[in-house]
C-alpha cells in the first residue's frame, strides 16, 4: 500500500531527525503494513512532499521508540504523542522539488491537502515517485562545489548522508538564513521579481573533501546562502573560513 501523511515543521524537526537516525517512529494512525511506502507532505509554509519512507516496523509502543525528544519543537504536542502505537518509517529518499508542490499534487489526483493518512491512487503515486529525485531542483539552490570529485553518488549507500548535499539541507539553510546573499546582501527576488524568487547558491563552510562520509551537516552553521558572484570569489581563495568571509565583505565596502 502507498500512503501520504502530513508533517508540521513547527512541531517537529523532521529533517534533523532523519539526518540523525535515518528513520522516525511515527504515530500509527492507519492500518499500515511492513513494506508500505509513505510519502511525507510538509505543511505551511513549504506545502510540498519532501520525504519518501518505507515502513519497517508496526505496532510499537512508545517505550520501544527511539528517544527523539530533542527534535520536538512543541513540548505540549510531545507530551500528547506519548500514547498509542507507532510505526517506524525508514528514510528512503528526500527531495525538494517544485513539481511536488500542493498545486501539482492537486493537478494529479489529490483531492485535499493531507491531514491524516491518505491512500494514494496509482496515478498520484506514479506522479510523486517519478519526481522523487534532485534532478528537478536544478536552478533553484545550485552549488558550484558540485564537481566530478564530489558528486551526489559518493554518499548514495548512506541514507543519512544524503542530507549533506541534498535539497533538504539547502531548504533548511534557506529557512534559517533567508535568501539574501550572506556576503553582499543581494536578494534575487527583490532584484528580478518572480523570476528570481528563491534563487540563491549555497556555500559549504566546511569543504566536502575535508569531512568524513559519516558527518552530518549542520544547516545552521555549515551552510550559508551566497549569490553566484560572491560564491565564485569565495572559491578563488583557499582555506576559506569565517574570517575570510568578513574580508570579502570589507572588499565590497571599499
Amino acid at each position: 500500500m502507498n500512503w501520504m501523511i502530513s508533517a508540521n515543521g513547527k512541531m517537529y524537526d523532521h529533517a534533523s531527525s532523519f539526518a540523525t537516525f535515518g528513520f522516525i517512529d511515527w504515530r500509527q494512525r492507519a492500518n499500515y503494513s511492513v513494506g508500505d511506502v509513505v510519502f511525507i507532505y510538509c505543511t505551511k509554509p513549504i506545502k510540498r512532499v519532501m520525504y519518501k519512507c518505507e515502513i519497517v516496523e508496526c505496532d510499537k509502543s512508545f517505550n520501544e521508540c527511539v528517544d527523539d525528544s530533542k527534535f520536538w519543537l512543541d513540548v505540549e504536542e510531545y507530551r500528547k504523542s506519548q500514547q498509542g502505537k507507532y510505526a517506524r518509517l525508514i528514510l528512503v529518499e528526500q527531495v525538494d522539488s517544485p513539481y511536488l508542490d500542493l498545486k501539482c499534487l492537486f493537478d494529479n489526483g489529490l483531492k485535499a491537502a493531507p491531514q491524516g493518512p491518505i491512500k494514494l491512487s496509482e496515478k498520484l503515486y506514479n506522479y510523486i515517485n517519478k519526481h522523487f529525485n534532485d534532478h528537478y531542483t536544478n536552478g533553484f539552490f545550485q552549488d558550484v562545489e558540485l564537481t566530478e570529485n564530489y558528486n551526489e553518488g559518493h554518499v548514495i549507500k548512506t541514507q543519512v548522508n544524503r542530507y549533506e548535499r541534498s535539497s533538504i539541507a539547502r531548504r533548511r539553510c534557506i529557512e534559517h538564513h533567508g535568501t539574501a546573499c550572506s556576503i553582499c546582501g543581494m536578494d534575487f527576488g527583490e532584484k528580478y521579481g518572480e523570476l528570481g524568487e528563491g534563487f540563491i547558491h549555497i556555500h559549504h563552510l566546511k569543504p566536502l573533501h575535508s569531512i568524513g562520509k559519516d558527518y552530518i551537516v549542520d544547516y545552521k552553521n555549515d551552510l550559508i546562502p551566497v549569490c553566484p558572484n560572491c560564491h565564485a570569489m569565495i572559491h578563488r581563495i583557499e582555506n576559506v573560513d569565517s574570517k575570510t568571509l568578513e574580508e570579502i565583505k570589507l572588499i565590497l565596502k571599499k
